[in-house]
């Protein structure tokens, strides 16, 4: 199926549009739109997946995949764990979900590429993944065009549900706006009040709402900014920032930059000496910071997880989570799986729900869950019908001691689990408008 095909769909999406779905009495969905009927096949469907192999966040694409595999199996399987999610039987709906997963290169233009061929080849009736924000909104944007839905991988920048939202695209992870709110008091309460802050931000849409949203619910607690130091994505050689920083009079360096970004910038605040000056807070922590730099280095510093293996002591699909991962993959699950599977099996579930693969009847099927909440691993949440922001718990965290772990993945407290209801932006404050249905 080429480019032209794709087009022609959407024109007959748009020229259904006087049928409008926008409003509370929602018309009949469309017979045909996207890749439906034509991508649910006599016994399977397809999804797409792009995620980072290489590049600079390769171990938490790597991680995510783990996570698509490990779901994906359970449903094709039928396996009672997945009963508990609101699934019947194998697959979804009766159908096997075939996939296939591409490297993103952890750039936005080869994902939308291989998501391309995906839809257009493959018919995939639903599309998934990313790390970087900027991945996660140029998927979203390409999936909204051609009517497919997408399930937004990891991705932590306020754009996503926000000015860059889609009426087809739907996150789980919590996005800046919530982490910052979540973590705000207890970072007061830890650090102190009226303290002097430094940012390293990484110069993309994720470090630019990060530093947005946590310098802003910081404030109240009288924490100024001693100096702001935007560095690009990838970097290797963070010297010349970070001595700006050591010479700032910061109380508090706040680190930004994510996954190996994160590992390479904070091994060198150690040795420019910063480390020893100021207290780190880590607003969104990568899954694997603390098992890269080690207990010298992440002990005592704050900030929020996706996910943690330790909920599965107060939330029972966790636990069955961390079970069947362990079982799979001989490891602990980090947060990266943790979004790939949730996911994965949200969306296993609206389908089930609205019993159908129709992509408009599974939108209304997520817009409706906060009147009947999904079951998960995070215990009841639901996705906000205005921006398609899941309502979630955010686990605050701090870095444990060396001589307090139990063991090498024992590497954080939760220190707060903090509702979704509790930290969620007002709708009208990131500024999305959700297009038309159809």
């Amino acid at each position: 199926m080429g480019f032209g095909t794709g087009i022609g769909r959407r024109g007959l999406g748009l020229g259904l549009g006087a049928m409008s779905l926008a409003g509370p009495a929602r018309a009949q969905s469309p017979a045909t739109i996207g890749n439906f009927p034509v991508g649910v096949g006599a016994d399977s469907v397809f999804v797409g997946i792009t995620v980072p192999i290489t590049g600079a966040y390769s171990a938490d694409g790597q991680d995510l995949q783990r996570g698509y595999e490990l779901a994906m199996g359970l449903i094709n399987a039928g396996d009672p764990l997945v009963a508990k999610w609101g699934l019947a039987g194998k697959g979804v709906l009766g159908k096997q979900v075939k996939y296939r997963m591409t490297d993103s290169e952890l750039k936005p233009n080869v994902a939308v590429q291989a998501q391309t061929q995906f839809i257009q080849r493959d018919h995939a009736i639903m599309v998934t993944g990313s790390v970087s924000s900027a991945e996660a909104i140029a998927v979203q944007e390409l999936a909204n065009r051609e009517r497919v839905l997408n399930m937004v991988g990891v991705s932590g920048s306020n754009d996503t549900t926000g000015k860059n939202c889609q009426r087809y695209g739907f996150r789980s992870q919590q996005q800046s706006y919530m982490g910052a709110r979540a973590m705000a008091g207890i970072t007061a309460k830890t650090l102190g009040t009226g303290k002097k802050a430094a940012y390293l931000v990484p110069d993309y849409t994720y470090g630019h709402s990060v530093f947005d949203s946590f310098s802003e619910f910081m404030k109240p607690h009288g924490w100024t900014m001693a100096i702001k130091q935007v560095v690009p994505l990838g970097a290797s050689d963070y010297s010349s920032a970070l001595l700006n920083i050591a010479n700032s009079g910061a109380d508090i360096f706040v680190n930004v930059a994510f996954a190996s970004d994160a590992v390479t910038s904070t091994k060198q605040a150690d040795q420019f000496g910063v480390l020893k000056r100021m207290k780190m807070v880590v607003p969104n922590i990568s899954a694997f910071q603390a098992q890269e730099l080690g207990p010298k280095l992440m002990e005592g510093v704050l900030g929020t997880f996706e996910w943690h293996w330790k909920l599965q002591e107060k939330f029972p699909l966790s636990a069955d989570f961390v079970t069947a991962f362990r079982a799979k993959f001989n490891q602990y699950p980090k947060w990266g799986a943790h979004v790939g599977y949730m996911q994965t099996l949200l969306w296993a579930a609206a389908v089930e729900r609205a019993k159908s693969f129709n992509p408009v009847d599974v939108i209304k099927a997520f817009e409706a869950s906060k009147a009947a909440p999904f079951d998960s691993s995070l215990g009841k949440v639901w996705y906000r019908a205005e921006d398609h922001q899941l309502v979630r718990p955010v686990p605050v965290v701090m870095g444990k001691k060396a001589s307090e772990m139990a063991h090498k993945d024992d590497d954080y407290d939760i220190i707060d689990l903090v509702a979704g209801e509790d930290c969620i932006n007002p709708v009208e404050a990131l500024g999305c408008k959700l297009g038309p249905y159809i």
